[in-house]
């Protein structure tokens, strides 16, 4: 099989394809505003705009920037735009995209909060996400299919793919990095690669907030150490918050953390936001502003310092061949969330519906995601309002 190309600095990219800045922070504005559905549906929306639609990545290279993200502490979906960003406009598209897509739903969430200090509760929601999450179910199959085709290249993969399905439904944690070691351990045989880049992506640091008493400067740490050291989803993050502001700080209850949490997963965006509602709950806008940035600090930086790595991973067979292991872990960890969600999400006749209706539209008539997430909104809102009556 020939070896795939590296992916390219942002120096030749603007020589070949450099996405116009404005274009890019529209989209991810876009993307920060509406995507509904936690970093599955992020990465699904992503893969629409800039494989599909755009033709900006390929398949490959979108795989790449998908386990380098997945291999790095922090969330995700926002350090896959960031990845996309650099790799399109450079350093500034770097700073845009994350800025673009972070800032829109950390604004929602503030204003949320506002709203949950004045009223004790959190405003409904419930009607419009009913109509929202089937036609996300939809949207990530659509990715899962057109991803997995790409990804799994050998039978071996696709052993390592169910192999990663089936531990990341038992919780296993450290799964893309047996995943990817179990990847390459054909390659070992016939070559003598140094890993020396490995382990620096899989690192995370390691920032300690001491103090117990309330404080800006506190609060900022905790969440830094956090944005550092966190690995996986916004339920992930959920035992970390519980450990250090209910049983360790006690600064918030159980019945807080729990409605900062739902907070972060039912706003479009990344659900890492719930760090912005924490913080207004405990220190009004500049508490928000302060958690925000430093649960989010880290993911710019470590996409800064490990983005230019990517190109020597690939290029080395047995290196490669790690990566393209971690590739088909994520999509597993998709697939299971995905499970996950869809039996919370499709409850009736009508939710099922949605979504057979929404894969179909992606996948034959190739309808922009954000278009069927309002038609979905609409459709709940409407069916929300005749039970009512």
């Amino acid at each position: 099989m020939a070896e795939q190309p590296a992916l390219e600095s942002p120096e030749s990219i603007s020589e070949k394809r450099q996405v116009p800045l404005d274009e890019l922070a529209l989209f991810f504005l876009r993307l920060g505003t509406t995507a509904f559905g936690g970093p599955a549906a992020h990465i699904a929306i992503m893969e629409e705009e800039h494989v599909r639609r755009r033709q900006r990545l390929s398949r490959e290279k979108f795989l790449d920037l998908l386990g380098a993200s997945n291999l790095i502490p922090g969330p995700s979906s926002s350090e896959l735009a960031i990845h996309i960003g650099y790799l399109c406009g450079g350093w500034r598209g770097l700073l845009i995209a994350g800025t673009c897509f972070i800032l829109p739903a950390a604004l929602m969430v503030a204003g949320i909060g506002w709203l949950y200090v004045r009223l004790g509760r959190l405003p409904a929601t419930a009607g419009m996400l009913y109509g929202i999450k089937p036609v996300v179910i939809g949207v990530v199959l659509q990715a899962l299919w057109s991803l997995g085709r790409t990804a799994v290249k050998t039978t071996f993969l696709g052993f390592v793919a169910v192999l990663a399905l089936v531990l990341s439904v038992l919780g296993l944690q450290p799964l893309l990095l047996l995943a990817g070691g179990v990847a390459c351990l054909p390659a070992l045989r016939t070559s003598r690669v140094s890993f020396s880049v490995l382990p620096f992506m899989t690192i995370g640091g390691g920032i300690v907030a001491t103090t117990a008493s309330f404080s800006l400067v506190s609060l900022f740490l905790l969440f830094l150490k956090l944005g550092a050291t966190v690995f996986g989803s916004g339920y992930v993050l959920l035992a970390f918050l519980r450990a250090d502001l209910v049983t360790h700080r006690a600064w918030l209850t159980d019945a807080q953390l729990v409605d900062a949490v739902a907070v972060g997963q039912v706003t479009p965006g990344p659900t890492f936001t719930t760090a912005t509602f924490i913080g207004f709950i405990l220190g009004g806008i500049r508490g928000a502003v302060i958690s925000t940035l430093g649960i989010f600090l880290p993911a710019f930086l470590l996409v800064a310092v490990s983005g230019p790595l990517a190109p020597r991973i690939r290029k080395s067979k047995a290196a490669g061949a790690f990566l393209d292991g971690v590739n088909v872990a994520s999509l597993a960890l998709m697939a299971a969330v995905t499970w996950q969600l869809g039996r919370a999400s499709l409850v009736d006749t009508l939710t099922v519906l949605l979504a057979v209706a929404s894969l179909i539209s992606l996948l034959r008539f190739r309808v922009n995601s954000a278009w069927l997430v309002l038609v979905g909104a609409t459709i709940g809102l409407i069916t929300s309002a005749v039970h009512l009556r």
